[in-house]
């Protein structure tokens, strides 16, 4: 018999360790680019914290942001100064609605570029009134930081990374043509100038790039013309609070986790002209025990990049009422 309880006490172990790595749950946030008109009207029909949450924003910003995003026009929700607290605001509103549907906690959280701030408002390292107020500079300094035309995005792929990286070392003899989204493999996005990024656009389809296309976007994000903005951001983020984050945050531009306050601002800062390090960022969430990763806010495109960089990882994603039943089932 004490045979049988030692076995029956170890399984016990065991099957408890498993289901607790089975919940390790890594939060990744989107950014710039996921919104759409009409966005989280279901969850808002279920869930009032949505209302709530755009309602904080609204306040913040000085008009109707539900209205924006629901009612649109388009054109207008697709700019900048827009676009990024409405996605902030969206990001926190899925998060919102996790709880709120008792969603267990999750143990790492990433953003995307802009989605880093809504990560750290999640993880109680900034007020979300806060971050709205930063996101709304930051939108404004870099919308302002290169003339309309003058700079330019392109997505790359099928081919490797060394060779993008090649290709704008070769671009950049006319101007900037840098990598600054490595979001997986074979999958890069470039930014700089027009011009130079139009030419490494060229040298990807000689290469024999499966698809390179000019983005329908005016601001080179992540590239080195944006170092102006973001040192600009510094004030700001400078007379704001930040707190160390109650659940780890990586760091997108380093993989790295962010520290305190002052590791928080100089990230923040840097990230504006930092390519965003998908991959590696990712890839450091399984090293430090993520079993599954759930994109939380509008659209899936980062549940689609996680399941190219770890396929042997359970993704999922709160886009609406019906995703976000899948993924509280797990």
């Amino acid at each position: 018999m004490r045979g049988l309880r030692r076995i029956t006490t170890i399984d016990a172990l065991n099957n408890q360790e498993q289901m607790e790595r089975t919940l390790t749950i890594a939060m990744v946030f989107p950014g710039q680019g996921s919104q759409s008109q009409g966005m989280q009207s279901d969850l808002a029909l279920e869930y009032p914290v949505v209302r709530e949450t755009y309602a904080e924003a609204s306040e913040a910003l000085g008009y109707d942001l539900w209205q924006l995003v629901q009612d649109g026009p388009a054109d207008r929700l697709a700019e900048t100064v827009v676009t990024q607290p409405a996605m902030l605001a969206a990001g926190v509103a899925a998060y919102r609605v996790w709880q709120a549907a008792a969603g267990p906690a999750p143990s790492q959280m990433a953003g995307h570029s802009l989605g880093e701030y809504t990560a750290l408002v999640c993880a109680g390292a900034m007020t979300f009134e806060d971050a709205i107020r930063v996101v709304k500079r930051r939108s404004e300094l870099m919308q302002a930081a290169v003339p309309v035309g003058i700079g330019a995005m392109a997505a790359v792929l099928g081919l490797d990374d060394d060779t993008i990286v090649s290709l704008c070392d070769e671009a950049s003899t006319i101007g900037v043509a840098e990598p600054v989204n490595f979001n997986s493999p074979g999958q890069v996005v470039i930014a700089g100038h027009a011009t130079a990024v139009t030419q490494a656009v060229e040298y990807a389809k000689e290469h024999g790039a499966r698809r390179a296309i000019v983005l329908p976007v005016s601001v080179p994000s992540h590239s080195s013309l944006m170092r102006e903005a973001g040192m600009s951001l510094a004030g700001t983020l400078e007379t704001t609070e930040f707190k160390t984050p109650e659940i780890t945050v990586l760091s997108a531009a380093t993989a790295q986790p962010y520290v305190d306050a002052d590791d928080i601002r100089g990230k923040l800062s840097a990230q504006v002209y930092s390519p965003v390090l998908w991959v590696r960022t990712i890839e450091a969430m399984i090293d430090t025990g993520t079993t599954s990763i759930i994109e939380c806010g509008p659209g899936k495109v980062l549940a689609g990049l996680s399941r190219r960089i770890a396929r042997s990882i359970p993704v999922a994603c709160i886009d609406n009422s019906e995703s976000l039943q899948k993924a509280l089932q797990g």
